[in-house]
């Protein structure tokens, strides 16, 4: 192969290995543009399942106030006495579930 600087740009000529390139001409831009052109999305129905659930889960309480108070009771009887295996497995959920400052 050879350089010219002299020479205008010329399209790549194909060498016969199965090679499918070929120059950009007007005919490529316009079938190009053509198919550009024809933008077209397709939905699922997972958005609406999404926000059927969220709905279902806000109709339950935040707190639960049952809950709360049994374990309120324990502690506070001197009963509630995890394990260290409970605490740190507890930590590590904690930590897990916290976004990094």
């Amino acid at each position: 192969m050879r350089i010219d600087s002299s020479q205008t740009a010329q399209p790549l000529r194909e060498s016969g290995r199965g090679s499918n390139l070929s120059p950009v001409g007007a005919e490529t831009r316009a079938a190009t543009s053509s198919v550009l052109g024809e933008d077209s999305a397709h939905f699922s129905g997972t958005g609406v399942q999404i926000q059927a659930l969220v709905a279902q889960a806000l109709q339950f309480p935040e707190i639960r106030e049952e809950k709360v108070n049994a374990l309120r009771q324990v502690v506070a009887g001197g009963s509630y006495k995890p394990s260290p295996k409970q605490v740190a497995e507890a930590v590590f959920a904690d930590m897990q579930a916290a976004p990094a400052a």
